[in-house]
């Protein structure tokens, strides 16, 4: 079994380039649009959907690949995960999207930190994130269970689509979030309306997870095949 400091690690560096995909190609993706809001939103999707294909690929086996808060929560509440480990990942996790944030902008030749002024509020937008995190819990609880290989490929799909299905083009977790608030960017969101989101993608995985235990009443016994299956790190 992988230590829980190499588990940590593989969190922080899944999460960090996570965000840097995010808000790199946000930054990119705008600046050569001309202007053309759905041109960037298009390549901020793509790279985001991608990237996140190939870094629960290359953790997932590691830590799981959460790379996520809310997974980890529910994870935990699963029993696929000690509770005890949570907040590590957890923490590890909000670090590693902070410093995704910070590695962007330093690529793009922008301040290292600007708080950012984007709006995004209101009843249709924090429903937008509940639906968005309760559809990924559910991606995730739905296709581990049997094809556990194949969650990847399903979570970078179902990303991609709900950046356009959704209002709030789908943050779908804490740590981007959190992350994309110091980000005066394309993909950045105001602080002030960060606890919001934050609350509806509890609300969103509690519920998913909640709705999948009855749907797949074994679901506990499946838990530790969350993403790439912790059976793997014990074999390790």
């Amino acid at each position: 079994m992988k230590t829980l400091h190499t588990r940590i690690a593989s969190e922080f560096l899944g999460t960090m380039f996570l965000v840097a995909a995010v808000v790199g190609s946000g930054i990119m993706g705008d600046r050569l649009a001309g202007g053309n809001v759905a041109v960037a939103l298009l390549a901020n999707t793509l790279a985001t959907g991608a990237a996140l294909v190939a870094l629960i690929l290359t953790f997932g086996s590691i830590s799981g690949a959460h790379l996520n808060p809310v997974v980890t929560f529910a994870d935990a509440l699963e029993g696929g995960i000690p509770w005890r480990e949570t907040f590590p990942y957890i923490l590890a996790q909000i670090l590693g999207g902070i410093s995704g944030a910070i590695i962007s902008h330093l690529m793009f030749g922008l301040p290292i930190v600007s708080l950012s002024q984007h709006g995004r509020t209101g009843p249709s937008q924090w429903f937008s994130e509940f639906v968005a995190t309760f559809g990924l819990l559910s991606v995730v609880w739905g296709c581990s269970r049997t094809r556990s290989s194949a969650v990847p490929f399903a979570v970078g799909a179902y990303i991609t689509a709900a950046y356009w299905f959704t209002a709030s083009t789908s943050f779908a977790n804490p740590a981007v979030t959190i992350a994309r608030c110091l980000s005066n960017t394309f993909a950045g969101i105001r602080p002030v309306d960060v606890p919001s989101f934050l609350i509806a993608q509890l609300a969103g995985g509690f519920a998913a997870t909640i709705v999948f235990r009855w749907l797949v009443p074994n679901l506990q016994a499946q838990a530790k095949e969350v993403l790439l299956s912790h059976d793997l790190q014990r074999k390790s």
